[in-house]
């Protein structure tokens, strides 16, 4: 049986090329601290949220117009009793362009119901997926909070 990773999807005017970029682009859409870069295959990159959280990310898969794939390499999330918990999941940004619009499927692999932070992780992607990053796809400007230190 397959489990239930949690997926969100958007469509939006723009090629899949440019989409690949500007996901890539991280700062922009996702309101956190960034440091590295996430632009090629094998680029390693941090994202820190609030007080000790971080989370260590190496790109696995770079598909120029179709797929990246960010692998967790190690993560502190403080806040839940297993602090690694997406260590060793992935995040998987699938496009198809059609006509001049293209789909963006995303899916946490990893993030199930059956794991602590699940409750709280679906609304904050569905944010940063439908909310954030669609709107930087469109307008060019993420919606978020100001970075975190």
């Amino acid at each position: 049986m397959e489990k239930n990773n949690f997926n969100s999807s958007i469509s939006a005017k723009i090629s899949a090329v440019e989409a690949i970029k500007k996901i890539s682009n991280v700062p922009e859409w996702w309101g956190i601290t960034f440091t590295g870069n996430c632009e090629r295959q094998d680029d390693k990159f941090t994202v820190k949220m609030s007080g000790d959280s971080f989370f260590n990310f190496t790109v696995t898969e770079m598909v120029p117009g179709k797929r990246i794939v960010w692998l967790v390499t190690d993560c502190n999330m403080p806040w839940y009793s297993d602090k690694k918990e997406w260590t060793n999941t992935r995040l998987i940004f699938d496009v198809n362009e059609i006509n001049g619009e293209t789909e963006l499927t995303f899916t946490h692999e990893g993030l199930t119901p059956d794991v602590e932070c699940y409750n709280d992780c679906v609304p904050g992607w569905t944010h940063w997926i439908k909310t954030s990053l669609f709107s930087y796809l469109t307008t060019g400007k993420g919606v978020f909070r100001a970075p975190t230190k």
